[in-house]
């Protein structure tokens, strides 16, 4: 009964922060997958690997949804896309290896951080100086790579990493979200894929399952996301985003602190 409820209502919550935020909902979707996942009584090993995959796995989906709206506002960089791909599929199939290898605990202590630092960013007015550009194609690249590896520890769509490198280089806000949102699609095919084919030998997984990737939990996020993404990617267009990004920061405070005590202690 659990699954029926929190999954659909989940889909729905991070379809519109994909599109608003123009991240891939993984920072919502992956604390959440811990507690129900401890509640429904999956084996701690796997915990975080199967909450990864299928935070990604989801975000194929959201990210689809979220960047035809932008594209149709003409908000997608096309050119960002296609430079900084290759760099993305390599750095996040090698993530997932390396995700693969760690222990439940180390992978929780290390999205805990993270999430501090999404909020940081959130809450930051930072300004970039004006005559900064976007690097060359292998400037572009290693960032690709470097966004791709951490988005495969943490699960998600790496517009956390990507809108603030992005906005770094004088890209307007609204650019950024709507390119992050393709980029959230290349991270998200190679990392379900790694998590899926590190995760074929590995016993003890809930059924139904393919590798890490927890099916019962992506086809109820995935379907509830896809058609409310498209809603947030409009409301970015027509809405200030300062107060409900100073929201979010403080809800993954929360989060990341209650991760942290109930890791730690």
């Amino acid at each position: 009964m659990l699954e029926w409820i929190i999954y659909p209502l989940l889909g729905i919550i991070v379809g519109i922060f994909a599109g608003l935020l123009g991240i891939g909902g993984g920072v919502v979707i992956v604390p959440i997958l811990i507690f129900v996942f401890t509640a429904q009584g999956f084996a701690v090993q796997h915990m975080m690997q199967l909450s990864l995959a299928t935070s990604l796995g989801s975000i194929v989906f959201t990210s689809v949804a979220s960047f035809m709206t932008h594209h149709r506002h003409g908000a997608v960089r096309w050119d960002i896309v296609k430079g900084i791909t290759l760099g993305i599929l390599i750095g996040t199939f090698s993530g997932t290896w390396f995700a693969a290898q760690l222990s439940t605990k180390a992978l929780k202590i290390f999205f805990a951080i993270f999430l501090y630092y999404v909020a940081a960013t959130m809450l930051s007015n930072f300004k970039p100086k004006p005559t900064r550009q976007l690097p060359g194609i292998l400037g572009i690249n290693g960032v690709g790579v470097g966004i791709g590896v951490i988005s495969s520890l943490v699960g998600i769509g790496g517009g956390a990493l990507s809108i603030p490198f992005m906005m770094w280089c004088n890209v307007p806000v609204h650019h950024a979200i709507g390119t992050s949102a393709a980029i959230g699609f290349p991270i998200a095919v190679a990392g379900t894929l790694g998590y899926i084919i590190n995760g074929l030998s590995v016993a003890d997984l809930p059924a139904p399952h393919l590798g890490y990737l927890y099916i019962p939990a992506l086809l109820g996020i995935a379907l509830f996301s896809f058609f409310t993404a498209p809603f947030g990617a409009r409301l970015a267009h027509k809405t200030p985003v300062v107060t409900l990004k100073r929201i979010y920061a403080v809800f993954l405070i929360i989060i990341a602190t209650r991760i942290l005590w109930t890791t730690l202690l």
